[in-house]
This record gives C-alpha cells, structure tokens and sequence, in this order.
C-alpha cells in the first residue's frame, strides 16, 4: 500500500510517545517492501523543526536533534515537490483555515489517491470529514 506520511508519524519513530510502536512498525513494514511512503518535498525541514522542539521539552537529549534527524531521514519518504502542490494547498487552507504546511500533505494524499497517515489529532479532526482518506495513526 502508498500512504503519505506525516512528519508527525516519522517523529515518532525516534521519540518514544504515544504511537510510537505504530510508528515503527509501519516503517518496519516498509522496509519490508510492504509499503511505500511519499511527503511533500518540507517533509525533512518539519521533522528538522520537531526535534529541537522535543530537545527543549526533555525528550530527547540536548545535542540530539540531529543524530535523531539523520536517522528519520535514513527512511525519509519519496518527496514530491511541493510547489505543485500549493494551488490545491492554499486552496484547502483558505476554506479550511488550517495551516498550509498540513494542507500540502492532504493535497498530495488527494492527488495521488492515497491514504495520509498522519498523528496529528487537529488535522483529523479540522479535515477528515471534507477527507476521508486521512488516517490517524492511533487506528492502524
């Protein structure tokens, strides 16, 4: 099975929280060939901006975030660009009026007729009803 993948999602495998098994375990079944994972093209600069933030919050270590980055990107999804997506993005964001960073993931999971994957319980609950293709992670 394709699935976007969530920056949220990919955290997850290098800070232990709630879903993290999950988390890894649908790597693991990629690298099992199981699965393919793509993400828009700011997927590395988004995990690159959660771990220094997990830094701060004692999750990981002081010094950790990028050791944690370089092995989140060890498996980083196919990325697409992101600049074809921005129509549709902007277009989601403007009705929706959520951020236009989680819109580039939905627009792509749209485009691609795929499932997004994704740990984030805002973004399920602002678009999974206008997307039901969106997926939380908690449920796989």
């Amino acid at each position: 099975m394709r699935y976007v993948l969530d920056s949220s999602v990919a955290v997850k495998w290098v800070i232990t929280e709630a879903d993290s098994a999950t988390a890894r375990r649908l790597r693991d079944e990629v690298q099992q060939g199981l699965h393919t994972f793509l993400a828009p093209d700011v997927f590395p600069a988004e995990v690159a901006h959660a771990l220094p933030r997990a830094e701060r919050q004692g999750h990981i270590g002081i010094g950790d975030a990028t050791v944690q980055w370089a092995a989140v990107m060890t498996d980083c999804p196919a990325l697409e660009p992101g600049r074809r997506l921005l129509p549709r993005a902007i277009a989601i964001s403007s009705a929706a009026r959520i951020g236009v960073y989680d819109c580039l993931y939905v627009a792509l999971a749209e485009r691609e007729g795929c499932e997004l994957v994704t740990a984030d319980t805002r973004l399920v609950t602002n678009l999974k009803p206008q997307f039901p293709f969106i997926v939380e992670l908690a449920s796989l």
